[in-house]
């Protein structure tokens, strides 16, 4: 690895969970582009590396393969620019690496992608799925090859020979669709993958469709959200919803007690003086379609258990004890 490359992937390194350096040019954390397992948060997978003369970056999780500088581009669009600047004035180019000179203030036409997929009611596994976990089937969509999909919006997927069905869950900005989360069906290591088409978007689902001048309920997944009023969910990442024109809102974490990763991001909320869901002892379902699924009024028990400040933190380490 040259000293660019080493120097912007310091520069990055916080961004990542679980961000590591292994050995002299090999560095590992959790894929941002997939969000990693779901089910153990400690599992990171994904890895920069050296290849001749080029960095590399390959999640062992969801088979992402792709140069440092295309993995940065769609990290953050921003940085990239800097990067291919400094890239440039060292005169670097190569087949993984193509030095852009800098600004041309030319903006080439949009090409608005479209979901040319059926709905997932169309489909009898993604519409029973979805039923049996009191989704409606028709607000979601069905992929019989989802990573030859994928790849017809954005090349994403080096090796499509182990394709399978996926249902998607699309996520719009501005009446725009931007990025989607394909869910697996069937047996599969990686439930859910996250794809942006825009790396300038948000990585939200629901945000074209809540009032921001009311309290925003931010859940971990597109599912979960769907079972509250007035809320989102934020797909791989924590974020900044401020920015996105959300004042006043309340985040909902999974009703994992032992979960180190989740102690952190609640902790983060309390911290920064904001307004988080502390389940009570006796819901024991681990996220909100369970829950639902159990018959409880999910709704009511969240208002009822949303804290913030001294009495968050009072909560927050009672839970923690359970």
């Amino acid at each position: 690895m040259d000293f660019v490359d080493v120097k912007y992937i310091n520069l990055i390194s916080s961004r990542f969970q679980k961000f590591k350096k292994v050995k002299s040019n090999l560095y590992n954390f959790r894929c941002p582009i997939c969000g990693d397992s779901q089910r153990n948060k400690n599992k990171a997978r994904g890895y920069l590396y050296q290849v001749k003369n080029n960095t590399n970056y390959k999640c062992h999780n969801c088979g992402v393969n792709v140069s440092f500088n295309n993995f940065l581009k769609q990290l953050d669009t921003a940085i990239h620019k800097q990067y291919t600047f400094e890239k440039f004035k060292e005169g670097h180019s190569g087949k993984n690496f193509t030095a852009e000179e800098p600004s041309f203030n030319f903006e080439a036409p949009k090409f608005k992608p479209k979901l040319n997929l059926p709905r997932a009611s169309e489909n009898p596994d993604a519409n029973e799925y979805l039923i049996k976990r009191k989704l409606n089937p028709h607000n979601y969509y069905y992929a019989e090859k989802f990573k030859s999909w994928t790849n017809s919006l954005n090349k994403v997927f080096d090796d499509t020979s182990k394709d399978e069905p996926r249902i998607i869950i699309p996520l719009f900005y501005q009446n725009t669709l931007v990025g989607f989360q394909g869910r697996a069906l069937g047996p599969s290591k990686i439930k859910y993958i996250t794809v942006m088409l825009n790396d300038d978007a948000p990585k939200i689902y629901g945000l074209d469709e809540i009032e921001k001048s009311k309290t925003v309920y931010i859940t971990e997944g597109p599912f979960d959200s769907s079972f509250i009023s007035n809320s989102i969910a934020l797909c791989g990442a924590d974020g900044d919803v401020s920015k996105w024109g959300i004042d006043d809102c309340v985040w909902i974490y999974d009703n994992e007690p032992r979960n180190a990763e989740i102690h952190s991001r609640i902790s983060r909320v309390i911290g920064s003086g904001g307004k988080v869901v502390i389940w009570p002892s006796d819901v024991k379902d681990k996220d909100i379609n369970d829950m639902i699924l159990s018959g409880l009024d999910v709704q009511s028990v969240i208002e009822l258990n949303t804290y913030y400040g001294l009495e968050a933190k009072l909560k927050f380490t009672n839970w923690k004890k359970i």
